[in-house]
This record gives structure tokens, sequence and C-alpha cells, in this order.
């Protein structure tokens, strides 16, 4: 049988790709005449040996990979180093596009030469990589995308595009306009500073919107959101005249847990340990995701409110990039007590745990784990909501102050640290939050959160169920699947 393959090009961060992964084992999972092969960039570094993007796969979904999915590391030839540039992603993808389309002819033609009758079907393209469409189309092939955040975060942007290019509105002005606005597919108006940094600076707007302008041009927008979850944004995206198509096939998570890195085993094996030693939902978890970061004042007042609340806590602390670099976060290894304040560590040990890099998925899936500190990034909220449990929304940069926005105000399944907090690069809100305010967030998590906790419960069973047969996201996947194949028919 004619077997059809997909490119599925995601940007190399970590939530990227890992979203990429899962969504590449599903595919083929549902259509066995399906296969995937993912184009892996690379992450320039200061580090001589680079960064590899293989290193963060076998630390995470490896172990449920597909045979009919496999990897291609596309050459770094230092056309684009400049970590510190506006808009450094879609630059990044921008300078790979030679690579791509040198890929893919190969891979092309080394299924016209062989017996297996694979045809190239089209490309799947990461939310940043916009620009790769113009490669897709030399082959003659559609283009979509996958959308790695919210289906609300989706519509904004392609309403504030819009607004540009259709009405000559200055969208970056609402950086400090005091005034809420009416967005469609939100419910609540929306402060202007709440919108992605990228928005609210003159010098990146133009190209950040110019990639989802080129979103109108594919043939579909794969979201990782699911109906349930986000009614009022979905029916907007699916209304409006001149969208591709929406298929909302979420929730992908990576809930199978971390594997093939000896120290980040033997770090989940201890955290496990701690964690079945604790009562039932009685730990507070904070975790501000790959590249979450804070500066020394910031560090010691969280630690004075968790000291202070005398809740049991697991807190992953990790040592940021410089604040001009794109990058992971760091562990602190010996040097953490140079950041927390004096005998914190020994003050708090029958309690409390500070570790580095965290086992997100299988602490959230713990029982003893009651309420979750979360930088509000999509996957982070998505995983929050598979293991049904509380937030406590606190934003750091990106999209992340949307996410909290829309998960307190308009879902009511969190309690708020600070929404407005931000420490984008080159954009910072110079803010402190102090131990007090942090200490009556985690309070009202762990103690006054019963409707949260009930709609979390809800939720989680939702989400575990919308991928069954009939379920709304199973039916999404399967319209996709069918678009692939009706293209290559046409073909």
């Amino acid at each position: 049988m004619a077997q059809t393959f997909l490119v599925l090009i995601p940007i190399p961060g970590t939530g990227h790709l890992f979203s990429a992964v899962e969504l590449a084992n599903l595919l083929v999972g549902r259509d066995h005449s399906l296969s995937i092969t993912v184009l892996l960039m690379k992450l320039p570094s200061d580090n001589p040996k680079g960064e590899s993007p293989s290193a963060a796969l076998d630390a995470s979904a490896v172990q449920v990979l597909h045979p009919r999915v496999s990897f291609v590391y596309l050459p770094d030839d230092g056309t684009f180093r400049d970590m510190a540039a506006n808009n450094f992603y879609i630059r990044l993808v921008e300078s790979y596009c030679p690579h791509v389309s040198r890929a893919v002819a190969k891979l092309a033609s080394e299924c016209n030469s062989s017996s297996l009758q694979r045809r190239l079907g089209g490309f799947v393209l990461d939310m940043f990589c916009a620009s790769m469409v113009d490669v897709a189309n030399s082959f003659g092939v559609p283009s979509y995308i996958f959308f790695t955040s919210s289906s609300a975060m989706l519509g904004l942007m392609l309403h504030l595009q819009e607004l540009r290019d259709d009405h000559s509105k200055d969208v970056a002005g609402y950086r400090n306009s005091g005034e809420e606005l009416a967005f469609p597919g939100f419910a609540c108006p929306l402060p202007g500073k709440v919108l992605p940094a990228l928005v609210l600076r003159p010098e990146t707007v133009g190209l950040f919107l110019d990639n989802f302008r080129r979103f109108r041009e594919t043939r579909g927008i794969i979201v990782n959101t699911f109906l349930e979850l986000e009614p009022q944004p979905l029916k907007f995206l699916q209304s409006e005249p001149g969208l591709p198509k929406v298929y909302p096939v979420g929730p992908i998570v990576n809930v199978w847990g971390s594997s093939g890195d000896s120290t980040r085993t033997q770090v989940c094996h201890e955290v496990a340990k701690w964690l079945d030693r604790q009562p039932e939902a009685s730990v507070v978890f904070l975790c501000f995701g790959s590249m979450g970061r804070f500066d020394e004042d910031q560090v010691r007042e969280i630690a004075i409110a968790l000291e202070k609340c005398k809740y049991r806590f697991l807190w992953s602390l990790r040592r940021s990039q410089p604040k001009d670099k794109i990058g992971l976060s760091r562990d602190y290894g010996v040097d953490l007590r140079e950041v927390l304040p004096d005998g914190f560590l020994e003050r708090t040990a029958g309690i409390g745990r500070v570790i580095g890099w965290a086992p997100q998925s299988e602490i959230l899936g713990h029982p003893s784990t009651g309420g979750f500190v979360s930088h509000c990034g999509w996957n982070s909220i998505l995983e929050g909501i598979w293991f049904g449990v509380p937030m406590a929304a606190w934003p750091i940069y990106a999209e992340q102050q949307l996410n909290a926005l829309q998960l307190v105000k308009e879902m009511g399944l969190a309690t708020e640290v600070r929404i407005d907090y931000r420490r984008d690069f080159k954009m910072e809100s110079g803010v402190t939050v102090s131990s007090k305010e942090i200490g009556q967030a985690i309070q009202a998590l762990m103690e006054e959160s019963g409707e949260q906790r009930r709609k979390m419960g809800k939720l989680r069973d939702i989400s575990r169920n919308v991928q069954k047969e009939r379920g709304s996201s199973h039916v999404a996947l399967g319209e996709f699947l069918k678009d692939v194949s009706a293209n290559m028919k046409k073909a």
C-alpha cells in the first residue's frame, strides 16, 4: 500500500520539541499508512560544542517513539548566531529554509528510488516557522501550522494582525494603554499590558505579525487544545471568514516521564521517594519552565514566603541565562545557598525540598501534590489539567500573561500570584513580588480552592476522554488526516 510521509518542523525550544514528538506519535498511531520525518534545527550556543536538540529528545518522549517517526538533524552553517536578535526564532527559521529545502528534496528522491512507494503529503510547521510555507509551495504540497499555545492566543494574534494590516492600527501602542480592550474569543476585556512582549515592542511587532499573516496561506492549523476547554475562542476561529480550518486535537502532553539520562533518572527516583512520605494533596509544587528565571531578590522573597507559610513544598529553582540570551535555565548545583536566605535549607528540611530540574509530569501526577505554582506556559497548563492539580498563576515571559489571565479570569481554574508580572527578554516589569503576596496566593491555592479543585477534577476527566473514539479531539484529528489523504488523491 502506498504510504504518505509528512515533514514536521519544530523550533529548537524544549516545549515545542516535546509537543512535536507527541503529535508525531499521535498521528502515526492513528494512520498506519502515514510516516513522519521530524527535521531538527540547532539552537546556536556560546558553547563551541553547541546545544544539540537530541539531548532534549533523549530525556523526554523517546520511550514512546513510533518506528514510523524518524529524525533528520539539519546542518548548522553558522549563518545566524545572534541569540539577542529581535524575533530570534523567526529569523533562525528563515536562515534554515535552504537546509530544509535540500533535506526534503533528498527525502523525496530516496522515496522515488525505493520500492516503498512513499509520497510527500505536506509540511506541518511550528507556529514560528511560517516562512517555510514557501518551501512547501516549492514542492507543490500543502502546509499546516502546529500551534503549541492556546486557541485564544491564536485568535488574538490573527485579530491583531488584521487590525494592523486592514485598519492601520498601531498594535504596539497597546503597551502604554491603561484601558481594557475587548477582543473576539474572550469574554473578559484584556488589559493591553498582558499582550505578548513581541506585540508590544515596536522593533519586533512587524515581523511577528507578518509570521501570523502567513498562517492564512496554509491548509489548516492544528492547535494543542480541546473544544471543551476553549469553546468560545474556537467558535470565533471556526466562524471567521478567510481563516484556514482549525483542528483542536489536544491535550498533547508528555505524561510518560523522563528517561535516557542517568542524572535525571536519579532525580526522579529521589523526588518520588520524598513525595511518597508526604500526606495526600499536601505539597505545593513551584516550577517556572525551561527558561523561567528570577533575580536574587525575588528568589529570596519566594523563600521567605515558603518558610512563613509552613506548607510542604517542592521548589524547582534554576539559574537563568543572561537576560539578553535565549536558552534553557541551568541548575545552581552547589551554589544554591548563594541565592537563598541564610539557614533556609536547614530550617525547612522537614517540610520542603529545593531541586534544580524537575520531573514535572511525575510530580503533578503524584497523589501528594496538592497545588502547582506555575509560569503558565501552555504545556504546563495542559499538564496541570491532565492531572487535575489546582494552579496559582505567576507568568514570566512570552504569552504567559495572556494564558494566566485566561486561566484565572476566563476559566476560573487558578488563583493569582501576579498576572502582570514580566521578566521578558528586553522587556521587564522591574517589580519584585513580596513574600506576603506570594504567601497569600499559596494559602488561597492550598486551602481555599475547593471550587477550582472541583472544576479541575471535571476537566481532568474530560481531557482524558477527548482523544478516545468519538471524543472531540479524536474527531478533529480524523478530519485532519482525511484532509491529508484527500490532498494526496488530488495530486
